[in-house]
């Protein structure tokens, strides 16, 4: 098998895998939590808490890493080290030691998907691989969990879950571990240049860019949030909801599969525009179009509101920050995603609660100036890229 066929199988597998133990979390480990004895309260405490860490930890552990290159040890340290969080979850019991460790798993799990990008960007300039379509096998991974994660849980209980979830946390570092060195030094540190420090993160332009990209995956707050007991009140069946969240995924698979094609033509910044342009569509006409057919046609926007601006956004920060610090410069924007998804989340409740419309209304109004803010920031954007020109 040719090496960097080897190498695109190898990638597939540290986002599917991944993405595979975040599928059996991110729907199910509130349930995990409430049938531990924790109430709502506590759970939205430990959910929050954990969220807060994630947040504060992702930059700092990407550039801990970057700075002494080793992105794939990285990995597989921070995931032994997740997984081992598990453990510790699953042997203790109360309010406090869920806090602890579910905050201690998110503080080494959350880097590793800016350390897996970073290594995927710099494997798909080194050997002319497609991000994209390394990138949907998580995707793919996050539906499957989803699918087995329900079955477990409504016929096994909780602790095959966590099994699954710990399975899931360790088998990324395993992955990693195997995988070749990346990046012009091989992953070595740099002892000497220009990129020695990480000096774009004092630039007032790289941190207004980034503020402007976590507008994009910020307005998913309502969605991430509210969409499900939306279509519930609406009067779907969880069935047919679950079908809609698995039609979304699938419309992001279908343009991972051909982002690069898109990509080589329209570039990053076309990427962040649809995503931004699609974010002010799909959420004003999400609370009109809550019928079964109605909501399948908003789903399939899906592609362009998450997939266009996640694609558009790697692929920006990738090409402006230095090789050495591209992990830090991925860490920084899923930090500032996160930053901007809490307080969407936070603001989304109380809107919920007087109008379950004024939600989705409120992330039209969100994306609509990121649309705006993107227009009038493009020259800066433009001029930025071709300083940093690269070949890829």
């Amino acid at each position: 098998m040719h090496k960097s066929t080897t190498l695109g199988l190898g990638v597939s597998g540290l986002f599917a895998t991944h993405f595979f133990g975040f599928g059996f979390y991110l729907p199910y480990f509130p349930f995990i939590l409430e049938s531990g004895g924790l109430s709502v309260t506590q759970v939205g405490v430990v959910l929050g808490a954990s969220t807060i860490a994630r947040i504060i930890a992702n930059p700092l552990m990407t550039a801990l890493s970057d700075h002494a290159g080793r992105r794939r040890l990285s990995i597989f340290i921070y995931s032994v080290i997740g997984s081992l969080f598990v453990v510790l979850f699953a042997l203790t019991d109360g309010y406090w030691a869920a806090l602890l460790t579910v905050s201690g798993l998110l503080i080494f799990w959350s880097p590793i998907v800016p350390l897996s990008d970073a290594y995927a960007i710099s494997a798909s300039r080194t050997h002319a691989l497609d991000y994209g379509k390394m990138r949907l096998w998580g995707s793919l991974g996050f539906i499957a969990a989803n699918l087995l994660g329900g079955w477990i849980i409504g016929s096994h209980g909780t602790v095959p879950l966590l099994v699954m979830l710990g399975l899931g946390v360790l088998s990324t570092g395993l992955v990693a571990v195997i995988l070749p060195p990346q990046g012009p030094k091989g992953e070595e540190p740099v002892l000497a240049g220009k990129d020695q420090k990480p000096h774009f993160l004092a630039e007032p332009k790289f941190l207004i860019i980034l503020i402007v990209i976590g507008m994009l995956q910020g307005g998913h707050a309502a969605y991430y949030g509210f969409a499900t007991l939306y279509w519930s009140a609406a009067g779907l069946s969880q069935f047919y909801i679950g079908i809609l969240w698995a039609i979304g995924v699938a419309a992001e698979v279908a343009l991972f599969m051909f982002a690069r094609r898109l990509q080589l033509r329209m570039g990053p910044q076309v990427f962040l525009l649809v995503a931004a342009l699609s974010g002010a569509l799909r959420w004003t006409l999400f609370p009109l179009a809550d019928g079964p057919v109605a909501a399948i046609a908003i789903q399939c926007l899906h592609c362009l509101t998450f997939a266009a601006g996640h694609l558009g956004a790697v692929a920006y920060i990738s090409r402006i920050v230095p090789e050495k610090w591209s992990a830090t410069g991925q860490g920084f924007m899923a930090a500032s995603n996160g930053i901007q998804l809490a307080i969407g989340m936070a603001i989304c409740g109380p809107l919920f609660a007087m109008d379950a419309r004024y939600p989705f209304w409120l992330m039209a109004a969100t994306c609509t100036v990121a649309s705006i803010a993107l227009l009038a920031l493009w020259p800066m954007m433009r001029d930025k890229l071709a300083q940093h020109a690269v070949v890829t």
